[in-house]
C-alpha cells in the first residue's frame, strides 16, 4: 500500500525547509517565484494534499460557511433557480480562499442555528431575513463572524449586502407607465400588506412602485395587489385573480420566476403578452431570456452578490480591514419581448 506523501516528503524533494512548503500553501510568507513553481511541481508530481484536520487544529478553523436561507418550508430551495445563482457566487469566492459551503433552509421561527456550533463552522451568511426576526439576535449571540444578504436591517453594526430594490422597481414602473399603463398590478408575495414594513426587500420594491406612481400622478390601488407564493406555482395562480381585475394592462411580479408561472397561466387562458398583458420581473435569472416571449425583467448581478457576501465574511474571519460594512448593488432595467405599449381601446 502506497504511503501517505507528507510535506516533509515534498520539502524533501524540493530542496527547501518544511516552512517554506508550508508558506507556498497557505500562501504566506516571502518566497521567491522560482521556488514557488517548483514546490507547486513537486507537490503535483507526488501527489501531495495537505492534512486539513490536523490544520484545522493548528488554525482552529473549519474552512467551513453556512449559507443560510430563512424560508415557510425549509428544504424548498429547489423552487426558485434565484438560490442557485446566488449560492454559485458564494461558492466561486469561497473556493478562491479555500473554504467550503454548507447550505441550509431554515425556520425563522424555531431554528437555534446549534448546527453552526456542532459543525464548528467560521462564519454564516444569512439570506433574506427581515427586520424584527429572532433569528438576527441569534445569530448575533452566536459570536461568530456574519452577513446578511436582501435584509435591510437597521442596526449598523452588522454587515449586509443589499440591492438598489427600491430603484429597480420605480424603474420598472416608470417604464410601464411610459408605455401607456395606468393600472399595474403588482404581484407581491405570499404577505400581509399591514406588516409589509418587516419585510425588507419587497418593502423597498413597493415603494419604488408608489413612488413611480405618485410621480405620474396615478393614485395607489391596494386591491391591484396580488399575494401568493413567490414560486412558478404562485405565478401561475395569480393569472386566474389577474384576469379579474377592471382594466389592468400590465403586471409587476417581485421575482422573475412568479413571472414565468405568470406567463404560462395567461398563455392556457388565451391571453396574450404583451397584446393583453404587459409582464416584467426582477432578478434577471440565468433562463429568463429563454422564457415565450423572453422576460423583460429588472436585472441584478445575483454572481456578484454571492461573491461580494462571501468576501465581507472572509475579511472578516482573517481579520481584514472592511470599509463598507453595507453594500448596494445596482440594478438595471432589461427590456425584452413580454412588454409593449398599451393597446387602443377599439382594437
Amino acid at each position: 500500500m502506497k504511503n501517505e506523501v507528507s510535506i516533509v516528503d515534498v520539502a524533501k524533494v524540493a530542496g527547501v525547509s518544511i516552512a517554506t512548503v508550508s508558506n507556498v500553501i497557505n500562501g504566506k510568507g516571502r518566497v521567491s517565484g522560482t521556488t514557488k513553481e517548483n514546490i507547486e511541481r513537486v507537490i503535483t508530481e507526488l501527489g501531495y494534499t495537505p492534512n486539513l484536520p490536523a490544520r484545522n487544529l493548528k488554525t482552529r478553523r473549519t474552512h467551513l460557511v453556512g449559507l443560510v436561507v430563512p424560508m415557510m418550508q425549509p428544504g424548498r430551495l429547489q423552487d426558485n433557480p434565484f438560490y442557485w445563482d446566488l449560492l454559485t457566487g458564494v461558492e466561486e469566492g469561497a473556493r478562491d480562499r479555500q473554504f467550503h459551503i454548507i447550505l441550509s433552509g431554515i425556520d425563522e421561527s424555531t431554528e437555534t442555528f446549534t448546527f453552526a456550533k456542532e459543525r464548528r463552522l467560521d462564519g454564516l451568511i444569512v439570506m433574506g431575513t427581515n427586520e424584527g426576526s429572532q433569528a438576527v439576535d441569534r445569530i448575533v449571540n452566536l459570536g461568530m463572524p456574519a452577513v446578511f444578504i436582501d435584509s435591510y436591517l437597521k442596526r449598523e453594526d452588522l454587515y449586509q449586502v443589499n440591492l438598489e430594490d427600491r430603484k429597480g422597481s420605480y424603474r420598472a414602473i416608470r417604464y410601464l407607465i411610459d408605455q401607456g399603463h395606468r393600472r399595474i398590478a403588482l404581484l407581491i408575495g405570499d404577505i400581509p400588506l399591514e406588516r409589509i414594513t418587516y419585510y425588507g426587500v419587497l418593502h423597498e420594491r413597493w415603494l419604488g412602485y408608489k413612488d413611480a406612481l405618485a410621480e405620474a400622478g396615478i393614485p395607489y390601488d391596494q386591491a391591484l395587489m396580488i399575494r401568493l407564493p413567490t414560486s412558478l406555482d404562485g405565478g401561475y395562480r395569480a393569472a386566474d385573480q389577474l384576469i379579474k381585475l377592471a382594466d389592468v394592462t400590465a403586471i409587476f411580479s417581485f421575482s422573475d420566476v412568479s413571472a414565468m408561472g405568470l406567463l404560462k397561466r395567461l398563455r392556457e387562458l388565451g391571453k396574450k403578452v404583451p397584446e393583453d398583458y404587459s409582464v416584467i420581473g426582477f432578478d434577471n435569472l440565468s433562463i429568463s431570456s429563454f422564457t415565450s416571449p423572453a422576460l423583460t425583467t429588472i436585472s441584478q448581478n445575483i454572481l456578484e452578490k454571492g461573491q461580494e457576501a462571501i468576501r465581507l465574511l472572509l475579511d472578516q474571519i482573517d481579520g481584514n480591514p472592511v470599509l463598507e460594512r453595507c453594500k448596494a448593488l445596482p440594478v438595471e432595467l432589461i427590456i425584452r419581448e413580454t412588454t409593449g405599449c398599451v393597446k387602443p381601446a377599439n382594437g
